[in-house]
């Protein structure tokens, strides 16, 4: 079996959306069988945070991980460009508790994973999970659920009373070939970008929330439409809904085979579908 790390190190700087706060990430190849993790080296003894579901903390407006009193914010969207671009193991050095935002999408995340290539890793064996019977998680008219299917799919539907926004669905599924599934990912699904509502920032402000939020850094519609087009999609906030939920999921390490569908969802039921796929698999 094959894994693949970074052939080379990233370094990227950024505004944390929540918090505010300039952060320094670097992105190191690590050791085949090691994961995906975060690393706080603004922090005595460098504490680890594993990207794996049991260490998830946090799921409001974004996906947080911790261990202990240690934490990592927003960690979705590099999550995604990571586990999108085929990077098995990855040491995440960050010097704050929030991924930086960036533009709101994972293009920058994965223009530098493909400007510094990935190296082919062997391992004894690796497991994968199968999905063998439907497994839902639902809250109101909102769900999440991965379908038994031949392929890997992620297809996500949202709803809007905002005109601009209404209601979209959109469907990905990455190919086999690592070359072209990274391609796909970072062409149809990491420039999406982050979006909000107008009538909802004050108060999330208010909440100390989007601290670091800008229309530079996520898309803002209102009922006279968008505050800052173009938009890069036709159907850009659903395709980030895609981005998102493939970031969430990376936390079981490798997608198992299945369809994930999704309507009106959140970082919370996506947290609560991997945690349910993880318990049907140590059932069998």
């Amino acid at each position: 079996m094959q894994q693949h790390t970074l052939a080379a190190e990233i370094t990227q700087t950024g505004v944390g959306l929540h918090s505010g706060v300039s952060t320094q990430v670097r992105i190191l190849p690590t050791e085949a069988g090691s994961g995906r993790y975060f690393v706080r080296v603004d922090l005595p003894d460098l504490p680890i945070i594993p990207a794996q579901v049991a260490a998830v903390s946090q799921t409001v407006l974004s996906t947080q991980l911790g261990k202990g009193e240690v934490c990592v914010r927003t960690v979705e969207h590099l999550l995604a460009a990571l586990s999108g671009m085929g990077v098995d193991n990855a040491r995440i050095e960050i010097d704050s508790p929030e991924v930086p935002l960036l533009d709101g999408s994972a293009k920058v995340w994965t223009t530098n994973i493909a400007q510094v290539g990935l190296v082919s890793q062997l391992v004894n064996n690796q497991e994968f999970l199968a999905v063998k019977e439907p497994i839902w998680v639902y809250q109101g008219d909102a769900f999440v659920c991965a379908l038994p299917a031949p392929e890997t799919r992620f297809s996500y539907g949202i709803d809007f009373d905002l005109p601009a926004i209404g209601n979209q669905w959109h469907s990905w599924s990455p190919t086999v070939e690592l070359g072209n599934a990274s391609a796909s990912f970072a062409a149809e699904i990491a420039p999406a970008r982050t979006f909000g509502l107008l009538h909802q920032i004050e108060h999330l402000q208010q909440t100390g929330l989007i601290k670091g939020g800008s229309l530079d850094n996520a898309l803002i519609c209102g009922p006279d439409g968008w505050l800052n087009p173009p938009l890069r999609f036709a159907n850009e906030p659903v395709r980030h809904k895609i981005l998102d939920l493939v970031g969430d999921l990376s936390l079981l390490g490798a997608f198992p085979i299945a369809h994930f569908l999704a309507y009106k969802a959140s970082h919370n039921l996506h947290i609560q579908l991997a945690q349910k796929i993880l318990d049907f698999a140590e059932s069998c």
